[in-house]
């Protein structure tokens, strides 16, 4: 008895949950944007203008490479 009370307590809130999501006021082609977006603006250059070598762009991403990369960015003392 309590095995079926239990599911049909469960079907119930189913039941209550799905007819309270349906709301008969809103339409849903109301909410469509009709204007395009606007551009993506440009991203923030953040090489302070350098261009990277040629050597950079088909070096392999490994260990020592990143450590040498490293190094390069700590200040010297």
């Amino acid at each position: 008895m309590k095995k079926t009370f239990l599911f049909g307590l469960l079907a119930g809130s189913l039941l209550l949950s799905a007819t309270s999501c349906s709301n008969p006021d809103i339409k849903s082609d109301e909410d469509v944007a009709t204007e395009p977006l606007p551009p993506i603006p440009a991203a923030p250059d953040t090489t302070g203008g350098k261009t990277p070598s040629a050597n950079e762009a088909t070096r392999e991403i490994n260990a020592v490479n990143a450590t040498e990369d490293i190094k390069k960015m700590q200040p010297t003392m």
